[in-house]
This record gives C-alpha cells, sequence and structure tokens, in this order.
C-alpha cells in the first residue's frame, strides 16, 4: 500500500509539473491584460446555459456506463449510476494522484456487488474507449469544414477516407477486445456520439457566452482536438494541455488566442463546478448501494 501511494504521489508532482510548464508556455503566448478583461465581460446568461449542456452530456454518459454494466449483469439504479458518475469526475479531476474516479468505481462497486474485477475494468475502460472513439470521429467530420490548406490539398481526402472506414474498423476492434460487450455496440456509439454533441453546444454556448461571432468551426474543432489531448493523463484534469492546443491551433486557423484561452478557462471552470457536486454524493452511496443490492 505504501508503494501504491508512494507512485500515486509521483504521478501527481508529474502532472503539476506538466500542467504548470504548459502553463508557462501559454502564457508567455498571450496577452494576460486581453485575456483577463475578456473574462471579465462573459454573458452569464449563455455560462448557465453552457453549464446545463455540459451535465447534460454527463447525464447521458451515465446511461452509457450503465449500459455497459448491465453487459456484465450488473443492475444499477439509473439515479444511483448517475450520482457514481458525479463522485467519479470529483474523484478524476480533483485526486488525480490516488486511485481516480474509474478505479474508485471499481472498487466500491466489486466490494458492494461482488462482480468481478476484470468485468468492471473491461466496463469502465469501454465506456472511456467509446466516448474518444465518437470525439475522434466528430473532429475529423469538423475538419472537413475548415479550411486547412497550410497542410496540403491531400489532407481532405484523407478525412473522407478516415470518415468511411472508422466506424467499421472501431467495430472490429470492439468485436476482437471486447466481445463480450458487442450487443452494445451501436447503442453505446449513439449515446457517445450524443455525448459529445452535447459537449459541443456547452462549447458553442460558451463562445456565445466570449461574443465571439465568427470563425465557430474553427474554435470548435480545436476544442475537440484538445479533448482528445486532454483524455491522455499527463496533466492535472487537462489543464495546460487544452490551452496548448488552441494556443498553436490559433497560429494555423486565424482565431484569436486571447478568446481561445479565456474558452478553454471557461471550460475548465465548468468541468470543475460540475465535478465538484460529487462530493455531495459521496457520502450517501454506500446506503444507496446497499439498497439497490437488495432491490
Amino acid at each position: 500500500m505504501e508503494k501504491i501511494n508512494k507512485k500515486g504521489i509521483l504521478k501527481f508532482i508529474l502532472k503539476v509539473s506538466v500542467s504548470a510548464l504548459a502553463i508557462y508556455v501559454v502564457i508567455q503566448k498571450i496577452d494576460l491584460p486581453q485575456t483577463k478583461d475578456i473574462l471579465l465581460h462573459v454573458h452569464a446568461g449563455w455560462i448557465i446555459l453552457a453549464l446545463l449542456a455540459f451535465n447534460l452530456s454527463k447525464g447521458i454518459a451515465s446511461v452509457r456506463l450503465n449500459r455497459f454494466f448491465k453487459s456484465i449483469e450488473l443492475n444499477l439504479p439509473g439515479l444511483y449510476n448517475l450520482k457514481l458518475y458525479y463522485v467519479g469526475m470529483f474523484y478524476n479531476l480533483f485526486l488525480p494522484g490516488g486511485i481516480g474516479g474509474d478505479g474508485y468505481k471499481v472498487y466500491l462497486l466489486n466490494r458492494s456487488h461482488k462482480t468481478a474485477l476484470k468485468d468492471l475494468i473491461s466496463a469502465t475502460l469501454l465506456d472511456r474507449v467509446s466516448g474518444l472513439a465518437a470525439l475522434v470521429f466528430l473532429a475529423m467530420l469538423l475538419a472537413l469544414f475548415v479550411d486547412l490548406s497550410f497542410i496540403g490539398p491531400w489532407m481532405i481526402w484523407l478525412l473522407l477516407a478516415g470518415l468511411i472506414v472508422y466506424y467499421p474498423s472501431y467495430f472490429i476492434v470492439f468485436r476482437i477486445l471486447f466481445g463480450k460487450f458487442l450487443a452494445v455496440f451501436t447503442i453505446s456509439s449513439v449515446f457517445s456520439l450524443g455525448v459529445q454533441l452535447a459537449q459541443l453546444l456547452c462549447a458553442y454556448l460558451i463562445l456565445k457566452a466570449l461574443m465571439v461571432d465568427s470563425l465557430y468551426l474553427e474554435y470548435l474543432t480545436l476544442f475537440l482536438l484538445s479533448s482528445v489531448v486532454a483524455v491522455i493523463p499527463f496533466t492535472i484534469g487537462g489543464v495546460g494541455a487544452r490551452e496548448l492546443v488552441f494556443i498553436f491551433g490559433a497560429n494555423y486557423l486565424m482565431i484569436d488566442k486571447n478568446t481561445a484561452v479565456a474558452f478553454s478557462i471557461l471550460f475548465f471552470i465548468i468541468t470543475a463546478l460540475s465535478s465538484f457536486s460529487g462530493i455531495f454524493f459521496e457520502t450517501k452511496l454506500k446506503s444507496d448501494i446497499q439498497d439497490s443490492y437488495q432491490t
């Protein structure tokens, strides 16, 4: 246990260091007073709507995860599963050096429902994979409508070919690695697209709050790309990584760097506020899961 704790602490320190370095680079690339001014003049109404859209995406994601759980004969009430999902978000964002949200869910469900660890790990891992698959697909789709001539004229053909073979290829990989969950492939993929579309709606509403009136597709494409990068667990909740994607992407897509960073900060605030609500559910989880187990 001591070795595990030390390893977790080291990983946490490394993530903080990488995030700090990324933030330092970002700060060197933007006009801080201008970024601050942009943040001070956001429209609160649009931000509230963005917060609702973000939590809609998490509600859909919790239903997707429950589908995977049902495939391993773990039947959780929808409300309990939603609470568990938010607790996992809290652990992922605020306690990244420990077992993390997925690890907490696996531990709790294994202990209370005696579901096999291997099945629980597969279900939670597949939940992540399914979300990432939809994220990459939508990023490629939006990129079709963005000026990528700086890369080369061949890029559009590469994107078209990628979109055509993407889900058939994903299905083959899914069938080989997660055959036990094949029955929920279609519905989980639909839910995953729903999750990412709700996130795109959240991003669009943040842009409205920032009074952005053009280049929406460019901002949204970079948002999806930054979300892909943020999935890689080398920063704290994607802090620094998202901003770097916006900073370097802005050079090619002609969007305003300061607005892009302000957008990223607002998205993180919405994520943090939503994730923090998980702490209020944690104290109720044990009694709730015991009730669901008896049911």
